[in-house]
């Protein structure tokens, strides 16, 4: 490896022993980038890397609510400003008991790529905590919400810092948090979070952006290399926003989505997902994945991991962080996958990316294939200042055209340095040096 590589990746590890997804996104970026570094002996000399892999500002802060028995509960919120090179903080909340810093750093750290990519004018971020929304009451989260919110606050601003939803925290809790905001601030900023209602400052297909997009940057992807949607039988990890509707969307193309998960089981139904059925169970109900087989007795119920086992053309994990491990990577091949589309951030693990990679499976990396929600929520930025609404079709081409650059950027990122069709090393080299750009006009800040 490049000597000024090795030297800022061992430092890493030594100042952020305990943070193994931070390591591992870090890892990921810096090893791919290698030949840009080569041609570029000046980086070293202003600490090029040291500072974009440094978060600007970290916060962490005490969330304490009461909860619905009169007893008090303490939770952990962060906030990661981690990169604002190329505009204002921008990336989701999470909440989820898995929530810690090495995840909100890796988060943000992949968000400033993202957010590069997209072409817009946004910076990386993101944000959460502990707090899991799942089994509490309306009462419980609009509590929990409102303390989140009365220290976040102090932080953000549509132009400093932007966040919207992750995991756990979707429409309803992002409207109790900018009724928060707009409380203590005594001002309509709607420009503070996207993500939210179209009855207050929402965007059209912002719900449906991410999960578009995904299949907008395969169809691309499988199209540049002779392949198209059309009739491939497709397994999706996941039943949240992103999964749900990259199943609608491949639909409409022509996929035949046969699985989908959740974190208790995944659902094998060989006639094809029936979607209305999962929205019912999962964005009405609040349900979980298993209540399916109720209705459509002839599906099949297992564990979630065996959803890699089915045999499929296409894989999409949409859930969460390293769910595809290299073991379930050497079955997909072996079951002859042809394409893998990452809707959630860093599914994959290193292991199982670079053995598909090695298989010649086509990859399309989360921060270029799930882009397509930050750079609707940018679109969303963008209503808000103009005080104009977009009507969903205007909002989706937008969508897709981004899609399809992002694709190209990736594309060409990729041939310039000589690497054929991998589209991970593609989609880093092609936000670096972007960011590489600007940092260097900045100066030394």
């Amino acid at each position: 490896m490049n000597r000024y590589l090795q030297k800022v990746l061992d430092e890493i590890r030594e100042k952020n022993k305990n943070e193994k997804e931070y390591i591992q996104a870090v890892d990921e970026v810096l090893t791919s980038i290698e030949p840009v570094i080569e041609k570029h002996d000046e980086y070293e000399n202003i600490a090029l890397l040291e500072r974009m892999t440094e978060p600007e500002r970290l916060i962490t802060f005490r969330v304490p609510y009461v909860n619905d028995e009169g007893k008090t509960i303490v939770h952990r919120g962060y906030r990661v400003q981690f990169s604002s090179l190329i505009g204002p903080y921008k990336g989701g909340l999470r909440f989820h008991p898995s929530v810690n810093q090495s995840i909100m750093k890796f988060l943000g750290f992949e968000q400033i790529f993202k957010n590069a990519l997209t072409g817009l004018p946004i910076g990386g971020g993101k944000g959460g905590s502990d707090f899991d929304p799942k089994g509490k009451s309306d009462g419980e989260i609009m509590r929990f919400c409102q303390s989140f919110m009365t220290e976040l606050q102090r932080h953000i601003g549509q132009d400093i810092d932007v966040p919207a939803g992750d995991i756990g925290v979707g429409e309803r809790e992002i409207g109790y948090m900018f009724g928060q905001y707009k409380r203590i601030k005594d001002t309509y900023e709607g420009g503070v979070l996207t993500g939210k209602g179209l009855s207050y400052g929402g965007s059209l297909a912002r719900k449906e952006a991410t999960g578009y997009g995904l299949i907008y940057f395969m169809r691309e992807m499988l199209n540049s290399n002779g392949q198209s949607l059309e009739g491939k039988t497709t397994v999706i990890s996941g039943a949240g926003n992103v999964a749900i509707y990259a199943c609608q969307k491949a639909q409409e193309f022509g996929m035949n989505v046969v699985a989908m998960s959740d974190s208790q089981g995944c659902i094998y139904d060989k006639n094809g997902i029936d979607l209305d059925l999962i929205k019912q169970i999962k964005e009405v109900e609040r349900g979980r994945i298993s209540e399916y087989i109720k209705v459509h007795k002839d599906a099949q119920y297992l564990e979630s991991s065996a959803i890699w086992e089915i045999k499929t053309d296409i894989a999409l994990p949409c859930a969460t962080q390293n769910e595809l491990n290299l073991d379930d990577a050497e079955k997909l091949v072996k079951n002859g996958v042809i394409a893998i589309g990452e809707g959630a951030n860093m599914p994959c693990t290193k292991e199982a990316t670079e053995y598909l990679l090695a298989h010649k499976i086509l990859v399309a990396p989360a921060k270029a294939s799930n882009a397509g929600g930050v750079a609707t929520s940018a679109i969303e930025m963008s209503q808000n200042s103009m005080r104009y609404y977009l009507t969903f079709e205007e909002v989706d081409k937008k969508l897709e055209n981004i899609m399809i650059n992002i694709f190209n950027s990736c594309k060409i990122a990729a041939e310039e340095y000589n690497l054929g069709n991998n589209y991970v090393a593609g989609a880093n080299i092609a936000a670096f040096r972007k960011l590489a750009k600007a940092m260097k006009a900045q100066g030394i800040v």
